[in-house]
């Protein structure tokens, strides 16, 4: 239930003022059906995050406990500091096709959007410290879908209004905590 809950927050957090969050302002602002952009949000996080979960249990299997504890607590930490580095969108990234559909533009965009971005490097890390993927993607998924279904209905009203450093900051808090806590514990298990 722990990896559920903190893949959720953290990610919920970490997504607020994220590209992809700017991303479903933009689509929402376009297209004007809340419906299928939700959906597509949706379905390209499954398939995005459920890769990333799959590959940290694999890594899991991969390597060593010891070093696994000691690459994902200054992993964590590493989160803590690109999350307080703010997100700009490409153009390209809110070119959406027109021959795709609302849905499909969105599920392209967004899963292309999420490659390599912080969310998804924090579900393969997630997975591979809590050892089960499918908790940490449904966690993940409900964190972005928490952050962006808002951005899809209230737009750039409610944007101007969240005080983004502070959400960062409690994000990169969060991230920091688990760092050294899995640096810690990595600590812990050596023999001096």
């Amino acid at each position: 239930m722990e990896a559920l809950l903190v893949s959720t927050g953290v990610v919920a957090l970490a997504e607020i003022g994220d590209k992809t969050q700017l991303l479903a302002f933009i689509l929402a602002a376009r297209f004007k059906k809340p419906l299928p952009i939700i959906l597509g949000i949706l379905a390209a996080t499954l398939v995005n995050h459920g890769l990333a979960g799959a590959l940290g249990a694999w890594i899991t299997t991969l390597v060593n406990p010891v070093v696994l504890s000691w690459v994902l607590g200054f992993s964590f930490i590493g989160m803590a500091i690109w999350t307080l580095i703010p997100d700009k969108i490409e153009d390209s990234e809110a070119a959406a096709t027109k021959h795709l559909g609302v849905f499909g533009a969105t599920l392209t965009t967004f899963f292309l959007a999420e490659m390599g971005d912080k969310t998804q490097i924090a579900t393969v890390a997630l997975a591979a410290h809590y050892g089960t993927p499918l908790l940490v993607v449904i966690g993940t998924t409900v964190g972005m879908l928490l952050a962006d279904v808002p951005a899809v209905f209230i737009g750039d009203r409610l944007g101007s209004r969240i005080p983004m450093k502070l959400v960062h900051t409690i994000a990169a808090i969060v991230f920091a905590v688990l760092g050294l806590a899995t640096l810690g514990g990595a600590a812990a298990g050596l023999k001096w």
